[in-house]
């Protein structure tokens, strides 16, 4: 099928990053491993900053939530440097292997991830599809956002290190779970307002049936992403759904 932006009113493309803009494989084979091999290496150099001050709250509040619904989670500590070392670390590999949208985690991931991309051991990944897209979105005078669980630092060096160059002056916006969770419809409000546009006037491509269906409840237009190695899901039947971006005109 073919979606035409302009016969539809919509003046703006949100788009998700996994499944959607960057093979799933990229994240799990990629980055995540980056971050896994790299994580007591950046907490050893950067414990004590201020990066590792904001991410030891979130983390501490968010091992108590963990906590409270019985989850079993790894003891955390902080009474000496070296108990929040290994409470940081071991509630930090825990979240890893839940694939958990934690805000601590993914603020500490894009960190380990921008020095990666800075030393060159990264370089982002997007299918083929999607700079030509983009550009031609652009020069339509169409909005292009992002809307990633990753941090809004990750979702950039992304977009500025790929193969086809730096994409990034091709994008207005750039949002992570700041805004709020992915599944949660007054997030999408948050977006529109920030875009100055009204919901309606937006369109949202996401490989995930439940971000979609949060996204349609806020009043924007959806669309799923069907991309090579994305996993089926119930409900997918029920959303209009491209194989690449090309199928998205202006």
């Amino acid at each position: 099928m073919r979606i035409s932006l302009s016969a539809r009113g919509l003046g703006a493309v949100l788009l998700d990053i996994e499944g959607t803009t960057t093979p799933i494989a990229f994240v799990h084979e990629t980055l995540f491993p980056y971050a896994r091999a790299h994580l007591d290496q950046f907490l050893a150099a950067e414990i004590g900053s201020p990066l590792i001050t904001d991410v030891t709250r979130k983390l501490a509040a968010e091992h108590r939530e963990d906590t409270a619904r019985g989850e079993p989670v790894p003891p955390w500590r902080e009474k000496t440097a070296d108990a929040l070392m290994q409470s940081l670390r071991g509630y930090l590999r825990w979240l890893m292997d839940r694939d958990r949208k934690s805000p601590g985690l993914k603020l500490l991931q894009g960190e380990i991830w921008e020095r990666g991309y800075k030393a060159g051991q990264l370089r982002g990944e997007i299918y083929g599809d999607v700079p030509p897209a983009l550009r031609k979105w652009r020069e339509a005078g169409i909005d292009i956002a992002i809307y990633s669980s990753g941090s809004e630092l990750a979702q950039r060096r992304l977009f500025a290190s790929t193969p086809h160059g730096d994409l990034t002056p091709l994008i207005r916006g750039f949002f992570d779970t700041a805004v709020g969770a992915k599944g949660d419809p007054d997030s999408y409000h948050r977006i529109a307002s920030a875009l100055a546009r009204e919901p309606r006037e937006i369109i949202f491509v996401s490989d995930v049936v439940t971000e979609l269906a949060a996204a349609r409840e806020a009043g924007l237009a959806v669309v799923l992403s069907l991309r090579p190695g994305n996993p089926v899901q119930p409900g997918a039947q029920d959303y209009e759904a491209v194989t690449g971006f090309g199928q998205i005109e202006p």
